[in-house]
């Protein structure tokens, strides 16, 4: 299982320097965590991340549950599509399809970490603060694409588009012959980049629906015998 043996190595040779020094947040596997606070933070919150906080967020990205559980979910849509074709169906194949998402993933953060630290690129999710729908909407699919710098302002981001291509193209390495063009490669760069535009949507609205659930789940509580 080649994917397998991937992601151990992978693993093993991820940067570990500065993780005990972060001041990130140490529930990184709670949901709000992964989702980067769900947007609840505005750009008007926005400061630079230390390189100490930037490896213990990196750190934590390969150890989230919530990262496990959409690889887990992602390999059983790839079960029910049989893709790829050669690896068949049962828990091994399974496996096998797990595997190779989270070695996507892998390759993924770790590129765009490699790249980011040195271009001082934070890609992490800032909610816009601004109440109309369209114009949130907007800037949350924009944002999929950009990176804010040590000033605050955005641009293109060349670690998150570097990141996501090489986990794409990477991937063809252990894929097998149906999915090992620079085709396939293509394919997978464009759905992966259509899923973080998506899941930018969720972490701009996310807020909006937290707080009214809240209140809710308070009021039965406290009614509660």
């Amino acid at each position: 299982m080649t994917a397998v043996r991937f992601c151990l190595l992978l693993l093993l040779i991820s940067p570990r320097a500065g993780a005990q020094k972060s001041a990130a947040p140490k529930a990184v596997s709670t949901f709000e965590s992964y989702v980067n606070m769900a947007g609840s933070q505005t750009a008007k919150d926005f400061r630079p991340l230390t390189q100490d906080e930037r490896t213990s967020l990196y750190l934590g990205s390969l150890v989230n549950p919530w990262g496990f559980a959409k690889a887990a979910i992602s390999g059983g849509l790839d079960q029910w599509h049989d893709k790829p074709e050669e690896w068949g169906q049962g828990w091994g194949p399974y496996g096998e399809r797990v595997a190779n998402i989270e070695g996507q993933y892998l390759v993924q953060k770790t590129v765009t970490y490699l790249i980011s630290s040195p271009l001082h690129e934070d890609n992490r999710y800032f909610g816009s603060g601004r109440h109309a729908f369209w114009p949130r909407l907007e800037y949350a699919v924009v944002s999929s694409v950009l990176a804010r710098h040590d000033n605050g302002k955005r641009h293109i981001s060349v670690s998150q588009l570097g990141g996501v291509a090489a986990g794409a193209f990477v991937a063809r390495l252990w894929l097998p012959p149906s999915q090992s063009s620079a085709g396939d490669a293509a394919v997978s760069f464009g759905i992966t980049m259509g899923s973080n535009a998506a899941f930018s949507v969720v972490k701009e609205f996310l807020p909006d629906l937290l707080r009214r659930v809240a209140p809710k789940a308070s009021n039965t509580a406290d009614s509660s015998p």
